[in-house]
């Protein structure tokens, strides 16, 4: 697993480091809880309120945009998601095209985890009914979480030569899947054994939430301290600041899209199907809990099986594609997670042995499905415009997917049902099938001016 230079063990270390917010914070503990934050002050407003009737979301509305503007309370959480993400769409190609023009990449990626995790240690004071408290860091925390993934995923082609990239993206992966689970297993101790500590099982979500950011400031430095600052990829006009010359290039990257059609319709695809991925990874613990009634400990544990298998999963779809090609590898998995996802419509209510059996089949096909998505990426950006191109590919990356959180915010709002709002996201894992069809990887490579490895 540490295989490979000093850069390449040190850019493990981040998805190490940061995985802990993926697994402990999205998947696990802040959806139900923020959920369950927001349900306890609607409730407040409005005596109708059961958070537990099958009619919740027609009674439970909270008023974050004013009083004329009902918000599901069960929908809150995805509304939050999608809007940083949304905001994210404007702010992330900016900050990319400035880190082409500065030696200032890997400060900028300190910079924006390091507000990451401060945002996140701040949880640990969201309790009562401040739903708005808790919303807010999560906003600051997925915007700046996604914002230092564009410089993390920007060094990738710096530091693995083309016929090594799958191989380092998988094992940058297959680190996080074992960092984050090691964390959760901590946390499952805390959370489980909460009367031991002497603690509620609401103090014990909280020091859960915050043990996130406290991992992530240990072991963010690794990386910091292993990769090189680089130099620019392009030079200031006379006249020009790196602020305005981040929109001039963002202009310029629009512009010139024509000259890299394949580059274009692989991100197309990759902007649906990722939407699918982070919207079930971003959702899942709301849907484990409210719907199928499952208990803390109990998803707990399934998202434990995910991290683990999903590391299997990675290095096994990275040999794969090493055989095949990583599109075809891509390919597979999207068939898998379809099926997957229409399997969730028929789940038995309080069956553990299904649900833990869906945890596994997603967790084979994760690791895979973004770590190839990756991989193959940097094969097709046209070189010096590593951290421009990233950023607009991490506006669809991790939990920072807006449209399929705001598909499930409105189907659960609508029919009040967590089933029919996954079945939903079914659609994206299909509709960006299709258009992997039609994406010829060696021709985006070769418009993108680099040399195709053997098996593309």
């Amino acid at each position: 697993m540490f295989k490979g230079n000093r850069e390449q063990r040190g850019w493990y270390f981040f998805d190490w480091a940061v995985s802990a917010y993926s697994t402990t914070v999205l998947a696990v503990f802040l959806g139900p809880y923020l959920t369950s934050i927001a349900n306890a002050a609607a409730a407040t407003n409005n005596p109708l309120c059961n958070p537990d009737a099958v009619d919740a979301a027609m009674n439970c509305f909270v008023y974050p945009l004013g009083e004329g503007i009902p918000i599901a309370a069960g929908a809150f959480y995805a509304y939050v998601t999608s809007l940083s993400v949304l905001l994210q769409v404007f702010f992330l190609p900016i900050l990319g095209a400035v880190a082409d023009y500065t030696t200032l990449k890997r400060r900028m990626l300190g910079v924006f985890s390091y507000i990451a995790t401060v945002a996140v240690i701040l949880m640990f004071f969201l309790e009562g009914e401040n739903y708005l408290y808790g919303g807010i860091l999560y906003l600051i925390a997925n915007l700046c979480f996604g914002a230092s993934m564009v410089f993390y995923n920007a060094f990738l082609p710096e530091i693995a030569a083309p016929e090594e990239r799958d191989m380092v993206s998988s094992r940058g992966f297959a680190m996080g899947y074992l960092g984050g689970g090691l964390l959760l297993i901590l946390n499952l101790v805390i959370f489980t054994q909460n009367d031991l500590f002497g603690i509620d099982g609401g103090t014990a979500v909280r020091i859960c939430l915050a043990s996130a950011g406290i991992w992530m400031a240990a072991f963010i430095p690794i990386t910091l301290r292993s990769l090189r600052p680089g130099v620019a990829a392009r030079e200031l006009q006379a006249g020009q600041t790196v602020f305005n010359a981040g929109f001039s290039q963002l202009m310029e990257t629009i512009r010139n899209a024509k000259y890299y059609p394949q580059t274009l319709l692989f991100l197309a695809a990759y902007l649906i199907y990722n939407d699918g991925v982070q919207t079930v990874i971003a959702m899942s613990s709301t849907f484990g809990t409210e719907e199928l009634g499952m208990e803390s400990t109990t998803l707990i544990i399934t998202i434990l099986l995910v991290q683990f298998v999903a590391w299997i999963g990675a290095m096994s779809f990275g040999t794969l594609a090493g055989r095949i090609g990583a599109r075809q590898a891509i390919m597979i998995s999207l068939v898998i997670w379809t099926g997957l996802t229409v399997v969730t419509f028929f789940i038995a209510k309080g069956s553990v042995v299904q649900f833990l059996a869906l945890g596994g089949g997603i967790a084979v096909v994760l690791g895979g499905t973004q770590a190839l998505s990756r991989s193959l990426f940097a094969q097709m950006i046209p070189q010096g415009k590593e951290a421009e191109y990233y950023s607009l590919y991490e506006v669809s990356e991790r939990g920072t997917s807006w449209i399929g959180p705001l598909v499930f915010g409105l189907a659960y709002q609508f029919t009040g049902s967590y089933r029919v709002a996954l079945l939903m996201i079914a659609a994206f894992f299909i509709i960006g099938l299709l258009l992997l069809v039609f994406v010829n990887v060696r021709r985006a490579i070769t418009e993108a001016g680099n040399e195709a490895p053997a098996v593309v």
